[in-house]
């Protein structure tokens, strides 16, 4: 399916329902969106809005994004999927960030941002991962960490240990989350993890429909 199908359909899919009195006219707004979750800075995004003869603050096209409330689909039905977990840095602190991907498709299934790195935080994960997709007869591939063999074990998934082959789909994921959010000075500076979490949700729904 060409690019360009694909972001008409991903403009098709945001939904502006936040929406009460805003004088940008909405395929702007949708256009704005799915450019910064893109890869566009919030100040280029700013900019291409000028172009229209629209002026609107940085902060504006961040309230945009974050009310969208954008999310991968649901209902996925993957034959594998990699699990991995990486770290995220919210200002001085560090959070840990769980992703599930396909790697037959490269799609983003799931993510979660949490706090720390324990077995608990791992089994919900998963929990909520088996509520949005099909996935108790898939295969999953996990590296060495054990809140994520825990987990599998718990949920009563299979699994089996792959540190590279099809594992190399989460790691470019996270390469890519790693490279957006140094636009920040490789963290989220002044977000909370509430918000950071919803920007990663809304960064999986674009790179679904992108890749």
């Amino acid at each position: 399916m060409p690019k360009t199908d694909r972001l008409n359909g991903c403009l098709d899919q945001i939904e502006l329902e936040f929406v009460e009195r805003e004088a940008t006219p909405r395929l702007l707004m949708k256009l704005s969106i799915q450019l910064h979750l893109a890869g566009l800075s919030l100040s280029n995004t700013v900019s291409f809005l000028e172009v229209f003869g629209v002026q609107r603050a940085r902060s504006t096209v961040h309230n945009w994004v974050h009310k969208a409330d954008l999310q991968p689909q649901d209902g996925r039905e993957p034959d594998h999927v990699a699990v991995d977990e990486t770290v995220i840095q919210l200002d001085d602190e560090h959070y840990w960030l769980y992703a599930a991907v396909d790697p037959d498709t490269n799609e983003l299934l799931h993510t979660q941002l949490e706090p720390t790195k324990t077995n608990v935080l791992a089994r919900a994960f998963f929990t909520e991962l088996r509520e949005k997709h099909d996935v108790d007869d898939a295969v999953f591939l996990v590296d060495g960490a054990t809140p994520l063999k825990d987990a599998c074990q718990r949920h009563g998934l299979d699994f089996r240990y792959e540190r590279h082959g099809n594992r190399n789909s989460v790691e470019r994921v996270f390469r890519e989350i790693k490279r957006r959010t140094s636009s920040f000075s490789n963290c989220f500076s002044n977000a909370e993890a509430d918000i950071a979490d919803d920007w990663l949700k809304s960064f999986s729904f674009a790179w679904n429909q992108l890749i």
